[in-house]
């Protein structure tokens, strides 16, 4: 009995609480407790912790980030990080025989789909950290994107039921619900609030996730006539709002129900934020934009610009003249593509058909702005460029430019790129709203959680500064000439590899080995990323070996992390294409020791942090000019990858932190792709390269099977023929084929100098300082938000 007293004295109260929540819950000890009953008892005693500095940043101005997608991972691994309470966690579970990874068992990569979900998530944890009082407002879906699975190499769809393991995390504030209306349907917005932790626990902000409920859940009276399915009809229709993210919309249904979330929860957040103003103010709206500094996440919440028009004048009693400039001062906007059919737009007919009592602001929006035009002498034709409504279409990028006080592109080539040809017309109207906010991540998820090892080798030679300031990582150049230092660095490297080797045959089933070259690209799927060109790539590198054309190969991984949206025919018929390729050459014993192909199940944040630390090369290969900012480039450099990659995106800021000698960039740039695409023939230059014609021909002359599908051949058509608005390779793939596999095969030449390969590697890490979300938040709140 002593023994056990004492060994509760020792406990911290975070460890006690543990054990109290198991016994209360449970009724179990801790060495009794699966891994369900855990992950619940140590989340309810981490946020006992908490909670006691949630919400306190109560003076001066918040911001509000308005974002469709939070993609925040597994909650409890990051919030035990950022509280300190990693281990004392894994130190309670050992000393009660419990395996410290058994909270890995919890699948609750929570909400979501990437790269813009992630962002959001990033800076949130930045702004904490920084003690920034800034809160997310989105949606809490009850699935995410989708669990994807292969059959036959073809991608299959099932639900994400990431709230399976319970929400631990959240608290349900009933008392602040929110109604909103659309045409012929109301609904309750319920918010779910989930503490967002700062990196030391010292500043908790709130990420406030609406839950969509039916005003009624159910008609006994339909119930008690048998109208069984009429009884539920108002709460399956109010559910589906916030059921997943990004419906499908190839149709006019899908497309409402888009609207119908983007406006869900814009409104639902106002209505929040205008209420808290009130109880402060009361109803002078003079001060709102003091108070509150709205970011809009992409175009998804501009449906918010006309909506608090519409609550101040219909509600709050004010005039256009009085609500507007409080609106574009409240409001600013991120923009994350350069290609403008990328830009939402709705039809009006649609947008009356969803929300008739917006539509009349939009209306006031456009007239004003045509008056601002026609003082700037700018009539006739000459306004097509700048109207909110063109036709039949409401343009909502343009209505977020004129609503705004700043806009934004998220890496220097992207917003020179909306100051030259995307939003031209603007920026040479207001260049003083232009602004750019390059990308970022937070080391505290991208290295301190997910490579504890190289954290560790960090922190022994120049401290734990990095883990709030990552630009200190520069520190750690002096040692790039010390053998030890890149010794163990490469041996750091090697650990990771085995440790993603052991999950995926732990997850796939598949054995891989550490001994390999892991060349990895893991993003989105779709057409300009160009997993297109990497599988092309592979293929003629398995002829090349299979003749002997190349000699002196590393042998290599080839690994695929990958969704595609559901209606996207052809990101689908590319991944069934790569699994045709991973089966080729998994069954050739010619080849099968000196390359293979993976393409990953169901890649999400968790695969992602397994990895990330384990990749070498990282495959960053979209058309130069298409891709916005990305941050998977990032997550791979900072943990010591190097980048074979065109110059586009955030590549380039990449390359000019850490050398282009470290890094591997190859393909036509975007000054070459401008001058050259209206005579670009790629049927001549795919004609007159019989490799490349090799490789192209496989998706139709019966190399492959689709499975009588058609996928293969819409991408053989739309690469040599064009397809819907797509001119023949619209993305350069033919183009930039033989330039591609001469820097891929160099690179991988190189890796059989570990010296000098792992230098380039080492190189990059401590030169990733940049990409830090910490210095960009700084910046958002420092150019954006402070000053208005």
């Amino acid at each position: 009995m002593t023994s056990e007293t004492e060994k509760r004295n020792k406990m911290s109260q975070f460890q006690k609480d543990v054990i109290s929540f198991l016994r209360l819950q449970y009724g179990k000890a801790l060495a009794e407790a699966d891994a369900t009953e855990i992950y619940h008892s140590v989340s309810a005693a981490a946020m006992c912790q908490a909670r006691k500095n949630w919400g306190r940043l109560e003076e001066g101005k918040k911001v509000c980030y308005f974002s469709a997608e939070f993609l925040v991972g597994r909650l409890v691994s990051g919030n035990l990080v950022n509280l300190g309470l990693a281990d004392q966690t894994e130190e309670l579970l050992r000393e009660n025989g419990v395996d410290a990874s058994v909270l890995e068992e919890i699948e609750d990569d929570a909400l979501g789909n990437g790269g813009l979900g992630r962002l959001a998530a990033c800076f949130l944890d930045s702004a904490a950290t920084h003690g920034i009082a800034m809160n997310g407002y989105g949606i809490r879906y009850r699935y995410g994107l989708f669990r994807q699975s292969f059959e036959n190499g073809f991608q299959k769809e099932t639900a994400d039921r990431w709230l399976r393991f319970g929400d631990p995390w959240s608290v349900r504030r009933e008392d602040e619900r929110v109604r909103v209306d659309f045409k012929g349907q109301s609904v309750w917005a319920v918010p779910y609030d989930y503490p967002v932790i700062g990196y030391g626990g010292r500043t908790v902000n709130t990420m406030r996730l609406w839950q969509a409920e039916p005003m009624e859940e159910f008609r006994f009276d339909l119930f008690n006539e048998q109208k069984y399915d009429k009884a539920y009809e108002e709460r399956n229709r109010a559910e589906a709002i916030s059921a997943v993210l990004y419906p499908n919309d190839d149709t006019d249904a899908g497309k409402r129900l888009r609207l119908k979330q983007q406006y869900f929860f814009s409104s639902a957040s106002l209505r929040d934020l205008v209420k808290k103003y009130e109880g402060k103010y009361g109803g002078d709206f003079s001060h709102f934009s003091e108070e509150y500094a709205i970011q809009l996440n992409d175009t998804h919440p501009v449906v918010s610009i006309p909506e608090l028009l519409r609550i101040f004048m219909e509600e709050k009693g004010m005039s256009f003249r009085q609500a507007f400039p409080i609106i574009r001062q409240t409001f600013a906007y991120t923009n994350h593509t350069v290609m403008a059919e990328a830009l939402e737009k709705w039809s009006v007919k649609l947008f009356r058909s969803v929300i008739p009592q917006v539509y009349r602001y939009v209306m006031m929006l456009q007239r004003s702005l045509l008056k601002a035009l026609e003082q700037k002498g700018i009539t006739g034709q000459a306004q097509a460029p700048y109207l909110i409504m063109d036709g039949s279409l409401v343009h909502m990028a343009r209505m977020a430019v004129y609503g705004s006080h700043a806009v934004n592109g998220v890496a220097q080539i992207h917003t020179e790129i909306l100051k030259k040809s995307v939003l031209k017309e603007w920026y040479q109207l207001t260049p003083e709203k232009f602004q750019n906010k390059t990308n970022g991540i937070t080391q505290r998820k991208w290295l301190l959680q997910c490579n504890p090892a190289l954290s560790r080798f960090i922190t022994e030679r120049i401290g734990s500064g990095w883990i709030t300031h990552l630009d200190q990582l520069k520190k750690m150049e002096r040692f790039q000439n010390d053998p030890e230092t890149l010794r163990r660095f490469g041996e750091i490297k090697r650990r990771n590899k085995q440790v993603l080797a052991d999950y995926i045959e732990k997850v796939e089933g598949v054995t891989v080995s550490p001994d390999f070259l892991f060349d990895v690209q893991a993003k989105r799927l779709h057409e300009y990323k160009r997993q297109l060109l990497n599988a092309f790539s592979i293929l003629d590198i398995y002829y090349g070996l299979k003749e002997g054309r190349i000699a002196g190969f590393t042998p290599t991984l080839f690994l695929f992390g990958a969704k595609a949206a559901p209606g996207y025919f052809r990101a689908k018929g590319i991944i069934k294409y790569i699994s045709e390729i991973a089966k080729l050459i998994d069954g050739d014993p010619a080849v099968r020791g000196r390359m293979q192909v993976l393409f990953l199940t169901n890649y999400g944040v968790s695969y992602a942090e397994k990895l990330m630390p384990a990749a070498e090369i990282s495959e960053q290969i979209s058309t130069a000019g298409t891709e916005a900012s990305g941050t998977s480039n990032m997550k791979f450099m900072l943990n010591g990858a190097v980048t074979l990659g065109t110059y586009d995106g955030a590549n380039i800021e990449i390359v000019e932190q850490a050398g282009e000698d470290n890094n591997y960039i190859f393909g036509a740039r975007i000054e070459e792709i401008e001058k050259i695409r209206e005579s670009y023939d790629p049927v001549k230059l795919y004609q007159s390269n019989p490799r490349l014609r090799r490789a192209v021909d496989s998706l139709v002359d019966g190399t492959f099977s689709d499975g009588g599908t058609g996928m293969f051949r819409e991408l053989y058509d739309a690469l040599l023929k064009g397809a819907s608005w797509h001119q023949p390779d619209h993305y350069f793939l033919l183009k930039d084929f033989d330039s591609y596999q001469e820097t891929r095969l160099r690179a991988n030449r190189e890796y059989q100098n570990p010296e000098l390969f792992y230098r380039k590697c080492y190189l990059n890490m401590a030169n990733a300082g940049k990409f830090s979300s910490d210095r960009t938040i700084r910046q958002y709140y420092e150019e954006i938000w402070s000053n208005r």
